[in-house]
């Protein structure tokens, strides 16, 4: 039996160093190069047992702590969510985590959430409290440990270091964890372990794996047996094409031993598929030459990364687990249900892999928002078709596409339809987009429900078509919302006709807004008579109508067209009093 490396996944809030901090342990820049300063794909970093020999010299002697597992290999994980692939009972990929604290800010909703996941998924963690370098007074010590480096610093930094740890245990107890400095632990089964940590200076990066390395050969060694003759499991990361290898897999292997030649079982939308390796590839790391990227290996133990060459993956699904045995993946077969489906009403999800799409469905579930559909791949026009059938019994349904987008060709019909495609590339920020789409929406119909929306628009020269009987003439809405039935005066207040319908490119529209040109009819106007090319126009309000709205935070963006109607309501009447008079 052989002792595999533990697999470590690391998460936390955004932007409390969860990158950075791997960084320093594997002498990257990921972190500048990702959105937002976020890794959201998931991606495997291994650190070997030679190098935690080397970042730790002498503290694992005085930490007593001896070194059986070949290595650590650290999952980086999409946003603040925890990496989990469909298992034989669900649940999470990692066998320990390390929850990464900002130590100035503390807890954040991330955070929570995080523990939140920790918790479901049974997973024992570290908390690794990062940028103590950030703290006043703090100097730089060219050393991983942090217990070398505290020795060092000024009573105030140490005195820091140790009030900001303690107000980090008061908010653990708070989500039910009893924690403690990692020094004042006897029993890490007991308390989690918080060890201060700075990813732009490596200070207790030396300290970090040693405990990460001692609490998983303590207390999960039977967990980390490897079984040569077992059959491979693993997860999909990326389906992704080589030049000269066509279709590849980059894999996480976490059971068994896979090898050149065998069968491969994964799963696509229509089923179990089956493949023979031809390779099995690593990083050739020594190599600068790119037809010498990878390295040609015979067989691969869990738990590593792998890039595997066969035949007929295009439609394997990242984020999916495989596995050398068909018996293994028709188990999981069933689970795939809960991630790629279809139901009545709702948003429809869309990502780039199983494992983004299962996090973006457990954060729309959590927030209780109903979830229509759920999907691999970019956006389609059947996605707007089904997101539109939806708006019937759920008017805030759109579309969110994780990592995934959409062709101009669909965004252009989408417009048309009137669904809007959330886009972007960090999982909690959709949430949040989506519910400011929700709070709009809601504030739109307030809107309608007060029967007008404020319109300024420009009659465009060169785009008269129909001169009356209504007259047809192409327009650019400048500002606010223009609707069918509403009146439509000049900069004199004069009325010059009803808007009776709104079209783009032959479509008829409900709604036409700010920057858009379109075509309208009017009936009662008469163009080049009461209507001229490069005329501006508003919607017609009542004077009362006008001060009601101005009233109403509803119509904070509109305020200043507003006021321009009003004052062209009031100018109308003067000029009507002076000609009585």
């Amino acid at each position: 039996m052989l002792i595999r490396s533990p697999i470590v996944v690391v998460l936390g809030h955004v932007d409390h160093g969860k990158t950075t901090l791997l960084d320093a342990i594997r002498k990257s820049r990921v972190a500048e190069k990702e959105s937002g300063k976020i890794t959201q794909m998931i991606g495997a970093s291994y650190v070997s047992k030679q190098q935690i020999e080397a970042l730790s010299k002498g503290l694992k002697e005085k930490l007593k702590i001896n070194i059986i597992v070949p290595g650590l290999l650290f999952i980086d994980t999409p946003g603040h969510e925890a990496f989990t692939s469909l298992r034989e009972r669900g649940g999470s990929i990692a066998d320990i985590a390390v929850l990464v604290v900002d130590i100035r800010q503390g807890f954040q909703e991330q955070t929570k959430e995080a523990l939140r996941i920790l918790k479901e998924n049974k997973v024992p963690f570290i908390l690794a409290l990062t940028k103590v370098d950030s703290i006043t007074g703090w100097r730089e010590r060219k050393t991983y440990s942090i217990i070398e480096s505290l020795n060092t610093q000024d009573d105030f930094s140490k005195a820091r270091v140790e009030e900001l740890a303690y107000k980090t245990i008061i908010e653990l107890s708070k989500e039910g964890f009893d924690g403690d400095l990692f020094l004042n632990i006897d029993d890490f089964t007991k308390k989690i372990a918080l060890i201060p940590v700075s990813g732009k200076t490596g200070e207790g990066i030396a300290e970090l794996l040693l405990l990460l390395v001692g609490l998983s050969q303590k207390y999960l060694k039977n967990n980390l047996y490897v079984d040569e003759n077992k059959e491979a499991k693993g997860t999909i990361l990326e389906v992704k094409e080589e030049k000269g290898l066509g279709v590849t897999l980059d894999a996480i292997i976490y059971d068994g031993v896979i090898k050149e030649k065998s069968d491969i079982f994964f799963l696509t939308k229509d089923g179990i598929r089956k493949s023979k390796i031809r390779a099995l590839l690593v990083p050739k790391v020594s190599s600068n030459y790119a037809k010498e990227k990878y390295e040609k290996i015979k067989k691969v133990v869990a738990a590593a990364g792998v890039k595997i060459v066969a035949t007929n993956l295009e439609n394997a699904l990242p984020g999916s687990p495989f596995s050398t045995s068909e018996e293994s993946v028709k188990n999981l077969e069933h689970l795939l249900s809960s991630t790629i489906f279809e139901s009545n009403t709702g948003v429809v999800l869309k990502a780039d892999s199983l494992g983004s799409l299962e996090a973006l469905i457990k954060l729309f579930k959590s927030k209780s928002i109903p979830i229509g559909k759920a999907d691999v791949g970019g956006v389609k026009k059947e996605d707007v078709l089904l997101a539109y059938s939806f708006k019937k019994d759920f008017p805030f349904s759109c579309v969110i596409a994780f990592n995934v987008s959409a062709s101009e060709e669909v965004k252009e019909f989408a417009k048309k339809h009137g669904i809007k495609i959330i886009e972007g590339d960090i999982i909690y920020k959709l949430e949040e987009d989506y519910q400011e789409f929700v709070k709009i929406s809601k504030e739109l119909e307030k809107k309608s429900l007060a029967g007008i929306f404020p319109a300024k628009i420009k009659a465009l020269p060169g785009f008269f078509f129909r001169v009356s009987k209504p007259a047809i003439f192409g327009v650019e809405v400048l500002e606010g919302k223009l609707t069918p039935g509403v009146k439509l005066m000049n900069e004199e207040g004069v009325i010059v006709g009803t808007l009776k319908s709104i079209q783009d490119k032959g479509e008829s529209l409900k709604e036409a807004l700010k920057g858009e040109k379109v075509a309208i009819s009017v009936e009662g106007g008469v163009l080049r008579k009461n209507i001229f090319e490069g005329q501006i126009l508003y919607s017609y309000l009542r004077e009362e109508k006008v001060e009601e709205l101005l009233s109403s935070s509803v119509f904070e963006e509109e305020k200043e067209i507003l006021e321009e109607i009003k004052r062209i309501i009031k100018k109308k009447k003067i000029s009507e009093k002076l000609e009585k008079f």
